[in-house]
């Protein structure tokens, strides 16, 4: 069993990839029908919040050709009592964005039933907004007598109304495929509530009525009840990434301890920014992740080389993502904005701005670097997908000098003119004051050579997703 990490749209990526009861244990965060979009919100180098805050997902679903389509084909292959409740829901709640919503999770929910093992378990992930309508669902898909727990993970913070009481807890839907299902509570023991050091006698624990035998603590412990208090992750904590969404690995430790044994395999089809990959890493299971944007891939990617020191392709299989230039040619032609992440992915730059809603002002990217132990500087980074030429690297130029850069890269898909190399070289080149080494100031790197193995010429790069330092790390990497 290998672990995978698929870029793509789960439904088809289900369809196409995982075979039928292959899997022991999903946990899945699905999008809530908020209404919201979901920001990424990356860090400066100093560590303050960045004003680029990227488009994660937009949790908002419409009615639409695609929706019906999807609606007919559940309608066609279901099993009759899931076509019978979803025409009831279409039927009271009607054509609007909460039966889209719906609709999408039927068709996702039919496919993770089966590839889920029949000792396998499953977890969904909800607020109060749906839980009401996804627990009918689970119970008509998975069947109500496998239904096992209602899970109320609770927390408190900020943000309260003074019409109403503090919404301050998530659903976790717990069900299995079949009453024949592993479950470790061993695993998930945690201490009693009381001091047991104050209780002298057995019998002060309980007795069974009518029988002479005692109620006794377990010594490891009491297995947790169905609501679980526990701390968001807060804006310090070493283990927050900035993604939208990100539940704390305390969390899905839970899940994961009790209903999964080492050497299980573990899917998260939203899986985001990977806690539930990291988790599973962590306690040796193996894992499949599945997400459609390339923000969440490459965060993934950098987590599990920052916390394991994993590389993608050589301990793990990542599928979906462009291999070759015709793969990159259909990512761009499919969607540019994800065609540029990806690109910038390549180099470990942040995007700078959410293209979605506003100018990029000639800048697709930046990376940071250390000039010296004092100061940061930045290269621009620009990814163009179509016909490019000189015109282009005079453009980057005026940005990079508007900007007060120091360098500038521009990554291409077709091969660069040779005016366009005569521009770029004739900027001449940024001498780093640490080492004294001289670095390109304008770089021209084709999609093939990214695919390659080539990587710009960038003194002492920082991560675009680790907390920035205002002063030079210990150790710096060779150059």
């Amino acid at each position: 069993m290998e672990n995978v990490l698929y870029y793509g749209d789960n439904l088809e990526v289900l369809r196409n990839y995982i075979p039928d009861e292959s899997v022991d244990l999903i946990y899945l965060d699905p999008p809530f029908n908020s209404k919201a979009d979901y920001n990424v919100l990356f860090r400066e180098p100093t560590g303050e919040l960045s004003k680029a805050q990227i488009t994660a997902f937009e949790d908002t679903w419409h009615w639409t050709e695609e929706t019906e389509k999807t609606f007919h084909e559940i309608v066609q292959t279901a099993p009759g009592q899931v076509v019978d409740m979803l025409q009831a829901f279409r039927n009271f709640i009607k054509r609007n964005d909460m039966m889209a919503y719906l609709t999408m999770m039927c068709a996702r929910l039919l496919e993770l039933k089966r590839v889920l093992k029949p000792t396998g378990s499953i977890y969904l992930h909800c607020d109060p907004n749906a839980s009401h309508y996804l627990k009918v669902l689970m119970d008509t898909i998975f069947g109500h007598k496998n239904f096992r727990n209602e899970i109320v993970w609770c927390y408190t913070g900020g943000g309260r109304s003074k019409r109403h009481f503090a919404k301050k807890h998530d659903i976790i839907l717990f069900y299995t495929k079949t009453d024949q299902y592993n479950f470790y509570g061993d695993a998930v023991r945690v201490p009693y509530g009381l001091d047991i050091s104050k209780r002298k006698s057995k019998w002060s624990w309980g007795k069974h009525e009518g029988v002479e035998k005692s109620y006794e603590p377990n010594p490891m412990g009491k297995i947790p009840e169905d609501w679980w208090p526990m701390s968001p992750i807060n804006s310090q904590a070493k283990e927050r990434l900035g993604y939208p969404t990100q539940k704390p690995e305390k969390l899905l430790e839970r899940i994961i301890l009790a209903s999964s044994k080492e050497g299980d395999v573990v899917l998260d089809p939203f899986c985001g920014c990977g806690t539930t990959i990291a988790v599973a890493q962590r306690l040796n299971r193996h894992w499949i992740g599945i997400d459609i944007t390339h923000l969440a891939i490459n965060l993934i990617k950098w987590r599990l080389k920052n916390a394991f020191g994993l590389d993608a392709g050589k301990d793990y299989k990542v599928i979906g993502e462009p291999k070759d230039l015709s793969g990159a040619r259909a990512l761009a032609e499919q969607d540019r904005f994800q065609f540029q992440y990806w690109a910038m992915s390549l180099v470990s730059a942040r995007p700078y701005i959410d293209k979605k809603r506003g100018a990029d002002r000639g800048i697709d990217g930046v990376i940071y670097f250390y000039m010296d132990k004092d100061k940061i500087g930045k290269a621009i980074v620009q990814v163009k997908s179509g016909k490019v030429s000189v015109k282009d690297i005079r453009e980057l130029k005026a940005v990079v000098e508007r900007e007060k850069a120091q360098m500038g890269i521009f990554i291409t898909l077709e091969e660069p003119t040779k005016p366009m190399q005569e521009e770029a070289l004739q900027w001449g080149y940024y001498t780093c004051p640490i080492t004294k080494r001289n670095f390109p100031k304008l770089q021209i790197i084709t999609l093939k050579e990214l695919l390659e193995g080539k990587s710009p010429l960038v003194p002492f790069q920082i991560s675009p997703y680790k907390e920035g330092q205002k002063t030079l790390p210990n150790t710096l990497p060779l150059l």
